[in-house]
């Protein structure tokens, strides 16, 4: 099978090989306080046909490093199971909830990890460097050392200690950052255009699109058809280009006959990438404040990608307040018995505010990215003791 690097922009193309991350000619037109340009897909040129029933083998058709390379560690293959208090509730038949919250590390973030740290042990690379808000950190650090490799993070000190303990308990060399996400991202690319190593972070290293474009492939197999509609949370964009990645190499093999009206939800505080959706582009970015921490970017690096697939495919912006995400956090838990983190929740909340533009009968999924207990001084602000 043939894989290839693709850019986003200009349609050049690229190997797959260590050290190429975005296109050298695009990235070099990116602006300050802007998105990345240059972002890479990985395309392959030809046909996948293997059997469903073979679910597998199937995922792993679709990602450009070979099965045997993979750490031995149960990364995905989540349950998407049926909420039927919150259906009842919501009176939505078929609603769904992908709960990527039982990865190893608690979160979605393990997808991607899972594939850097392959293309590493392919690869014979000892070093991977990453930023992070917190959750890819800590992925990145357990997945690290499942396949025996060095994790060097860059995460800002504000972050929810819960996900700094994570990170050190599974050995990583934890380095704070006073100051954003966007700050620590920087730090990260520096240190290893100096010291080496391969850099992990998203929109930056393509492979972290196809690993998180493997949670549309699980939820075609589990549904055995493409749903009607998917509800993710947003931050840089990442989650959301896997997810029309995945659903587009389905439609590409004819696996499916249509893309999901994919819901990208923000919180009110940080909400670049549905702004620019409503604009047509990105203008000067706005310091970000929320609650949810997993979706707190001033720069979504991402989001050139993000809102050329949400233009393209008919996706919908949503945005909610920090309130109507801890009162979803606290639905989400009270009805379903799934505790996931304020950012997660979020997908929730975009749901109750969008509920009345979708058919009763319709398949929604709302995809769960990060176990609360990653953040409980956020569960805290909406709940008394």
């Amino acid at each position: 099978m043939s894989f290839y690097y693709k850019c986003s922009d200009c349609g050049k193309t690229f190997d797959i090989k260590p050290g190429v991350y975005l296109c050298p000619e695009c990235s070099r037109k990116s602006e300050k306080n802007r998105p990345v340009r240059g972002v890479l897909e990985t395309l392959n040129d030809h046909k996948i046909t293997v059997d469903i029933n073979d679910s597998e083998n199937f995922i792993h058709s679709f990602l450009p490093v070979e099965k045997e390379y993979f750490p031995p560690i149960p990364v995905g293959n989540t349950p998407l199971w049926q909420p039927l208090n919150l259906r009842k509730k919501l009176g939505l038949t078929n609603l769904f909830i992908k709960d990527d919250t039982l990865n190893p590390t608690g979160s979605l973030k393990d997808r991607a990890s899972y594939l850097v740290a392959a293309f590493a042990i392919k690869h014979k690379i000892d070093d991977i460097v990453v930023a992070s808000t917190g959750n890819a950190a800590s992925s990145m650090s357990g997945v690290g050392a499942a396949a025996g490799k060095k994790v060097k993070i860059f995460i800002p000190a504000s972050a929810p200690k819960a996900k700094m303990v994570q990170s050190l308990q599974y050995g990583a060399d934890v380095n704070l950052v006073e100051g954003t996400y966007d700050m620590a991202f920087d730090q990260s690319i520096e240190y290893t255009n100096k010291n080496g190593g391969l850099n992990r972070n998203t929109a930056y290293n393509p492979l972290t699109l196809d690993g998180k474009k493997t949670s549309a492939l699980e939820i075609f197999l589990q549904l055995e058809k493409a749903p009607d509609h998917v509800f993710v949370p947003v931050g840089d964009g990442c989650i959301l280009g896997g997810l029309y990645r995945g659903f587009s190499d389905l439609y590409k093999n004819n696996y499916i006959d249509k893309i999901p009206v994919i819901h990208s939800v923000q919180a009110e505080g940080s909400c670049a990438i549905n702004r620019a959706l409503s604009n047509g582009d990105f203008s000067d970015p706005i310091p970000s404040n929320t609650a949810a921490d997993s979706i707190s970017v001033d720069i979504p690096r991402n989001g050139y990608y993000a809102l050329k697939m949400l233009q393209k495919y008919s996706g919908r912006a949503i945005n909610v307040t920090d309130d109507e995400i801890l009162s979803a956090q606290i639905e989400l838990a009270s009805t379903t018995g799934l505790f996931a983190e304020p950012s997660s929740a979020s997908v929730l909340a975009g749901l109750l505010k969008e509920k009345n533009e979708i058919k009763n009968n319709e398949n929604v999924v709302l995809l769960v990215t990060g176990n609360g207990l990653k953040d409980i001084d956020g569960a805290m602000k909406k709940l008394s003791l």
